[in-house]
């Protein structure tokens, strides 16, 4: 039977699993990753929040192109500017990126693994965020971060076949990343974080509670752990991906 205690204070009943991969998040959130620092991860994780309010993003979304508004975005200091930019495009202009972008800020000082678990860590932290404000709850506090050390790990298989960023290809999910995917099963959609592999498997987690695990995908009918049929899920699905301008 499915318990529902994650937020007292919720309008909606909501499940105990969405609650535990969110707090699962924030706790390997704090730590250090692949690239990025427990302090930086925080600070990219309060970046992407500041997004929405920036001045320089709002006048750039309302332009032809993003160059042509130039300026400093709104942040405390705690990134480098190449960052935040980052970050904020992420949230607020993710549809502008484009592949000259990454690869000016890779021959700078943002390198294509650092930009993926940054990437990953918006993505998480964006999807979290917007399940509250959906629900009209306060966002959860971030964690304060741990100390430890950077592991700076690449998956040995590599392929530059999609997307900006190198990624596993499909028959390379071995070795380490065997439990990325089942073999030569995987969308492009999966591929995209899996140069970091830990924001791979966060992003893998939190979709599985707040959408489908990669084996709920095979039922089209209803999880009986779920309130809505996969064709209401699909419809909403849709209908957010329309709105946001998602094309995949």
């Amino acid at each position: 039977m499915t318990a529902f205690h994650y937020r007292d204070d919720a309008p909606y009943p909501i499940r105990d699993d969405i609650g535990r991969e969110h707090r699962a998040f924030w706790q390997r959130l704090a730590g250090p990753g692949s690239w990025w620092s427990g302090e930086e991860r925080v600070a990219i994780a309060k970046a992407s929040r500041g997004a929405l309010d920036c001045r320089l993003c709002i006048a750039r979304k309302a332009a032809l192109s993003p160059n042509a508004v130039q300026g400093l975005h709104d942040h405390d200091g705690e990134l480098p500017e190449i960052v935040v930019d980052a970050v904020h495009r992420i949230v607020t202009d993710q549809g502008r990126i484009t592949r000259s972008y990454v690869e000016d800020n890779a021959a700078s000082s943002l390198s294509k693994p650092a930009y993926v678990e940054l990437v990953g860590i918006v993505v998480a932290v964006f999807s979290i965020d917007e399940f509250h404000r959906a629900l009209g709850l306060g966002l959860e506090p971030l964690p304060a971060p741990r100390q430890g050390d950077i592991t700076r790990y690449q998956p040995a298989v590599l392929s530059e076949d999609i997307g900006y960023v190198p990624t596993v290809p499909p028959d390379g999910a071995v070795g380490k990343e065997a439990d990325l995917w089942p073999p030569m099963r995987t969308a492009n959609v999966v591929r995209a974080l899996s140069l970091v592999p830990e924001a791979l498997r966060d992003w893998r987690a939190i979709a599985s509670a707040q959408y489908l695990s990669f084996a709920g995908m095979q039922n089209f009918v209803k999880d009986e752990a779920r309130s809505l049929t996969r064709m209401q899920m699909e419809l909403i699905a849709g209908r957010v991906s329309a709105v946001n301008e998602c094309f995949y």
